[in-house]
């Protein structure tokens, strides 16, 4: 099984290019920030930098909606390669094509604290007594945990 879930920031905002011929599609390319859950007594490198790749509705997605700094969650495969570049030299190549993307926080969020994450209590909606909103009167019975 080839499957990977990454959460991290883009480091950039995508690259997008459109193939050739009658039906292209969109190829986005983006660099994201992936921060390590377990620290190995190295302070200097704790964060990983993931090649991501987007083809078709995905990279159309990450064209209009992804930037520099976005965090998102991605679900996708690894997919290697090589190519020889202009030295002759044999490169090889190290991919997560992706299947899914999504937000992984609010736009509000994002934005008012430039991009930390910190959400402050002030942007919640308003909850009434006790901290809990008021459920309408009828909706209790639908509730699945009441």
């Amino acid at each position: 099984m080839n499957k990977v879930i990454l959460m991290g920031r883009l480091t950039r905002d995508p690259d997008v290019r459109y193939s050739q011929g009658e039906n292209s599609m969109a190829i986005a390319r983006y660099s994201l920030a992936v921060d390590r859950r377990f620290n190995r007594g190295n302070d200097d490198n704790n964060t990983d930098f993931i090649n991501i790749v987007a083809f078709g509705k995905a990279g159309e997605f990450a064209e209009k909606y992804l930037h520099k700094g976005t965090k998102v969650l991605v679900t996708g495969r690894i997919q290697t390669g090589s190519y020889v570049n202009k030295d002759g030299q044999k490169v090889y190549t190290t991919d997560v094509v992706a299947e899914e993307q999504e937000f992984a926080e609010s736009k509000n969020a994002s934005s008012s604290d430039g991009g930390s994450g910190n959400y402050s209590r002030n942007s919640a909606p308003a909850a009434a007594d006790g901290d809990f909103m008021s459920i309408p009167e009828g909706i209790v019975e639908e509730l699945p945990f009441s």
